[in-house]
């Protein structure tokens, strides 16, 4: 059994507005460090940062080569970098080939979540267009974390979060938009037996 000490997040079109709903619901009690790649155009900056900052209670940062992983903070990927977390609870930029065609790429962070935390991570897959995501957040599963999804019902693009969830398989706890928020709350501090948890 474990605390959940990061939570990783991945999405694409339609993510954004997913996140301006639940980033302002997540209580104070979630403390732990937040880790966002969402789909962005290498041509120009990401003003996601800017534009999550304005709703979060939390610092919002653009991620940075090396920076430790520090409690109540949101970080998010730059434009055309891998975004991986170290063993050490560091993040770290990566150039390396596209994956699914993005860079930076959801499967790139969640797999490395899942070697850093093995079961004291959840993964949270959103509103997206194609499979990113799907196989990471298999394997944070396979490692003990927690996966979840955001319900393809409430996603703007299904694709990405009913992929994760064939590739998961029912372990996966597939949770509607306007109850995201409230379901990141019970992970805080809440003990996790196998990706399940317990109350």
């Amino acid at each position: 059994m474990s605390d959940i000490e990061a939570i990783v997040i991945g999405g694409s079109a339609g993510a954004l507005d997913a996140l301006l709903a639940i980033v302002p619901a997540l209580p104070e009690q979630v403390s732990c460090p937040i880790v966002i790649v969402l789909h962005l155009s290498p041509a120009q900056p990401s003003l996601v940062p800017e534009i999550l900052s304005r709703v979060s209670a939390r610092t919002v940062h653009e991620a940075e080569d090396k920076a430790p992983l520090r409690d109540q903070t949101i970080y998010v990927a730059a434009p055309n970098y891998h975004l991986l977390i170290e063993r050490n609870r560091s993040l770290s930029l990566s150039i390396d080939a596209p994956v699914h065609h993005s860079r930076p790429a959801i499967d790139v962070l969640f797999e490395s979540a899942a070697d850093a935390y093995g079961p004291a991570v959840a993964g949270l897959v959103l509103s997206g267009a194609n499979q990113d995501g799907a196989e990471g957040l298999c394997q944070i599963r396979q490692a003990g974390g927690v996966a979840i999804v955001q319900a393809p019902a409430t996603a703007s693009s299904p694709m990405m979060p009913e992929a994760a969830m064939r590739r998961v398989g029912p372990s996966a706890h597939v949770v509607r938009l306007g109850d995201l928020g409230a379901f990141l709350a019970r992970l805080a501090g809440t003990k996790v037996r196998g990706g399940d948890l317990l109350s």
